[in-house]
């Protein structure tokens, strides 16, 4: 899935990206290591195509966290499956690995959109289950 999500956007069909499905504790603790925040979340992104010495050309992008516990619990709140909930959870965080960012209502509305997108691209509308 998540090769495919790549693979939808210019010029990263051959990108690498590293995931990791783990438990909520394990989101918190890193959480709180890289950016001093104390609780859980979703999902968390590492990017490697950062910094003064990062190449903006990598293909490896980076490395994405995704909370199990968090994605059960929100494709019961949201009323989707798992299965589109950890989908939305990867693009969501291979966009934040490119340098997309929510820090404004317009800009976590192209988020959204740009995700929507891909999403609907690979079959997991937000009505499939």
């Amino acid at each position: 899935m998540a090769q495919t999500a790549l693979a939808s956007l210019p010029g990263l069909q051959d990108a690498e990206v590293s995931i990791v499905l783990t438990t909520d504790d394990e989101v918190r603790d890193l959480n709180f290591q890289y950016r001093g925040i104390d609780r859980t979340t979703d999902v968390l992104s590492f990017a490697q195509r950062e910094g003064e010495d990062a190449d903006p050309d990598d293909l490896v992008l980076g490395d994405l966290v995704i909370s199990v516990n968090r994605a059960q619990d929100q494709a019961i709140e949201y009323g989707h499956s798992v299965n589109r909930e950890l989908a939305f959870l990867t693009v969501h965080g291979i966009l934040h690995l490119l340098g997309w960012d929510h820090q404004t209502a317009d800009d976590e509305a192209l988020m959204m959109e740009k995700t929507e997108t891909i999403l609907a691209g690979l079959g997991l509308t937000r009505e499939a289950r």
